[in-house]
Order: C-alpha cells, then structure tokens, then sequence
C-alpha cells in the first residue's frame, strides 16, 4: 500500500500525542534549543516506514523474477511488514510511554535499518520475507514514538505547524515513493529499494541520540503482551490462511484450519483484552461508541479496497501494459498530490458540514473509482488509468481529513491517542487482508491476469460502497 493514504489516520496520532501526555511530562517548546532538528528526525523516522510502504508494490514483479516466487509469495512480501505493523502498533505506543519514546524510537530504526539490509542481500523469498517481517516491527515501534515526540516536544500554535509540515513531508514521501522506486528497480535493480533506507536510518538514529530528550516515563505503564502476541498470531493466522486459499493451491485442510485458528485467536485476543481492563492495548470500552465503532468498520473497508488498488495497478501496468518500473510509480503520482493539495480545503469544510456527509460522500466517489478503473488494460493511461486515479484521488481526498476529526470526536481526550492508533492500525489491516486474498491476481498472466484485475476492481468498488453506508448508518452528523 502507498503511505500517502494512511497520513489521515497517523496525524490523528500526533494531534492526539499531546492529549496523552505521561506522568510529570510537559509539552513545551523550550524542551529543546533545536524545534527544527526534533521535526526533521521525527520526519526521518517516519519516512523510513512511508517510503518502504509504497516503493515495494514497484517492485513486485522483478522481484518474483529474480526470486521465483509466486503469487502467494509475493502477497507475503506485502503483508510480512503489514502484520506486524497492524498487530503492534499500539504496543509500540506503550513501549515509548514505559521506557522512554526516544530509546524505542532509536530500537525501531535501529532494526529496521537491519531488517532492510537483510532484506537487501536476501537469497531467497523466504529470507526476505523475514526481513520485512522484522521491518513491520520495526516500523511498529518508530512510527507510534516518532509521532508523539513531535506531540511532545511542541505546544499550541508551534505544535500545529510543526504536524502540518510533518503531515506534509509525508505526503511527498508518499507522492515521490513510487516513482523513486520504480526508478531504482529499472536502473540498478530491485535490492536497491531497500538498501536506500541505510543512510536514512543512520541520520534518524544519529539525530535522535544527539538532539532529542529523554522524557520522564509513565508511572505504572504497563505492556499487553498476551494482548499482542494472540493479536498478532491471530491475524497471521488468518492471512495465511485466506493466502493459500485464494492462491493455485485452492482451499484445503490445512488453510481451512489456519482460517479457523485466526478466527478463534482473535475472539480469544477479546477476552484477554477485556480481563486486562484499562491496561489493555486495546480498551474494549471504547467500543460503546457507535460513531468509534463505525468509524473503524468504514476505515477498514475502505482502506482494504485501497490497498488492493494499490498493489494490483502496479502489477498489471507493469506485466500487461508493459510499463517500466519508473512509469508504473508515475502512474500512481495523481493519489497522493490531490490528496495533498485537496485535504486540508475539505477538512475546513467539513468542520462546517460535520463528518458524516463528507465521509459517506467520499467512498462514493473512491467506488466510482474503482469502476472506471475496469477500463484499465491496452488503452492509453491518460484515457483509461488517469482518469480512474483522478476520481479516487478526489474521494479519498474528501474523507482522509474528516476521518482524523472524526475519530478524535469520537472518544474522551484521554483514548484520543489508543483511538487514532488503533484507527490506523485498523487502516493497514484492511491492505493486509486484501492482499491475502489477492495472491490469484498476482499468479496470473496475460489476459487472465487483466480479467482477474477487473473482478477484483468491482469487488473494490463494492467494498468502497459498503464502507459508505458504515458511516451514513452508524456516524453520527
């Protein structure tokens, strides 16, 4: 999936960070002599996980070739890093708040630094799908951390500005991430897109060990590790499972099995979080809101269809339009610049309207999308592709600040930062189970592999539309 789409959901964590402040600490612009240097390491730290979250789309195909791997394969090289970082990413929060948010942000980059050279040099696809693996966990710790440092270390007027050029960077990240990608695949090859993270990860950890503080920690903040590890097996679970079942191998005992241990892990990963009370790393409690609930329910299936998107369009220009690496990333610019030009207009106006008509209107839009998407295939991009991204591009752009307004809305000030980080994880899961069940798009070839893109772009724009009536129905105006 591109980063460019999640900068609603993660801002919503640096809006909140300051809510949520721990014990005896104190957000202040005089907690440090150097304001430009804490944004540009928090800005630093959070590229790492915005680039690498759209650059390897790119580069799927060499990757299969070089590799051999199939297209079940290939969809663990997508959700090796979007498991752990959906799984963990609020325990990365309680980490930061229980052990200092600059030593767990120096941890993440650190083994994300290490799990993208492994990822580098890997052999085979089985190696470098550990490695992306490890680079979800690391992501899951610095992404969280960076965020609230930036909360943190600013207050009012400074602490705004300092979140909307943040907000900023990350869209160009998200905009020149693709096309940087696909640059590096076709001149020195797909290794390279991992290797670029190398220098970025030395200058984060050399910043944040120079510049940033150390924040006194959250008495008696605790770590829901039964909560995380039965949240993340579960999941792993299921996406094997749905992976094999919708790759060649079809549905047998054995993914059948996987789909049903997920299914049981994750009701158990409920009863472990509500025996853990207020401790939880995900408080049940904030359930009893319909507008939270339903927030969570759209994000999730408009995010799904998305990331679907995004991960097939890249493919299928590359494979059946023969595209370049480069124009396949350049095909995807239009996301992100109209999200970016666009968002910050429609979330004054939905400031005036209210969150419900704008988020039911958006998803509608994105399906409209996804049905002109079907025209992808043989044609001209600037008739066929263009169009298609332009149309999402204008309805994500309709939602993506509303929904940040909105989850904060939706809980008391003291779950806005569990709210919005749980809202972004919930933005990733849903990139996490439609890529499990694409891995039979991305084994096909020819024009089996372009019908295969057309079922799956109406199944997207289905999914969109379902995700409209989650916030008519259950949002409140």
């Amino acid at each position: 999936m591109s980063a460019a789409p999640h900068q609603g959901c993660d801002r919503a964590i640096a809006a909140a960070a300051a809510a949520t402040l721990p014990a005896g600490a104190t957000a202040s612009t005089s907690a440090t002599d150097h304001p430009r240097i804490v944004l540009a390491t928090t800005i630093l730290a959070s590229s790492l996980a915005f680039i690498d979250g759209s650059v390897v789309n790119v580069g799927l195909p060499a990757i299969g070739r070089s590799l051999n791997a199939d297209g079940g394969v290939l969809s663990w090289i997508i959700n090796g890093y979007l498991l752990p970082l959906s799984a963990l990413l609020l325990l990365g929060g309680a980490a930061g708040d229980r052990f200092g948010r600059r030593r767990i942000l120096v941890l993440g980059v650190s083994l994300f630094a290490l799990a993208s050279a492994l990822c580098a040099l890997a052999p085979s696809a089985g190696l470098l799908v550990a490695g992306r693996i490890a680079q979800g966990v690391g992501a899951a710790l610095l992404m969280p951390n960076s965020l609230a440092i930036l909360g943190t270390h600013f207050e009012g007027e400074a602490r705004g500005r300092a979140i909307g050029i943040w907000a900023a960077v990350g869209a160009a990240a998200g905009a020149i991430g693709p096309l940087l990608g696909g640059w590096l695949v076709d001149v020195t090859g797909w290794r390279a897109i991992f290797f670029i993270n190398l220098p970025l990860a030395a200058a984060a950890i050399f910043l944040a060990l120079r510049y940033l503080r150390d924040e006194q920690q959250a008495a008696g903040a605790t770590l829901d590790i039964s909560g995380a590890a039965t949240a993340s097996v579960g999941l792993g679970a299921l996406t094997w499972g749905l992976t094999v079942a919708t790759s060649g191998a079809g549905l047998h005992w054995q993914s059948g099995l996987a789909i049903a241990a997920g299914i049981v892990l994750m009701l158990l990963f409920l009863r472990v979080e509500q025996r853990a009370g207020d401790s939880a790393m995900l408080p049940l409690s904030l359930f009893r809101s319909h507008s939270f609930s339903g927030l969570n329910l759209m994000t999730f299936l408009l995010y799904g269809a998305l990331g679907a998107l995004l991960l097939v369009l890249p493919f299928v220009l590359i494979e059946y339009d023969h595209y370049s690496a480069s124009a396949a990333g350049a095909a995807l610019l239009p996301l992100p610049v109209v999200i970016a030009l666009a968002s910050s207009t429609m979330g004054r106006l939905a400031g005036k309207l209210g969150p419900r008509l704008p988020l039911t209107a958006g998803p509608i839009i994105v399906a409209a999308g996804f049905m002109l998407s079907m025209r992808i295939g043989g044609g001209s991009y600037w008739t066929t592709t263009l169009p298609a991204m332009l149309v999402i591009a204008i309805g994500m752009a309709v939602a993506v600040a509303p929904l940040t307004t909105a989850v904060l809305s939706s809980v008391d000030a003291g779950h806005s930062g569990v709210a919005s980080g749980f809202n972004s994880a919930v933005a990733r899961a849903g990139g996490l189970f439609t890529t499990a069940l694409l891995a039979s798009v991305l084994s096909a070839q020819g024009a089996a592999l372009l019908d295969a893109f057309h079922v799956a772009a109406l199944a997207c724009a289905v999914t969109a539309l379902a995700s409209a009536a989650c916030a008519w129905r259950w949002i409140d105006a």
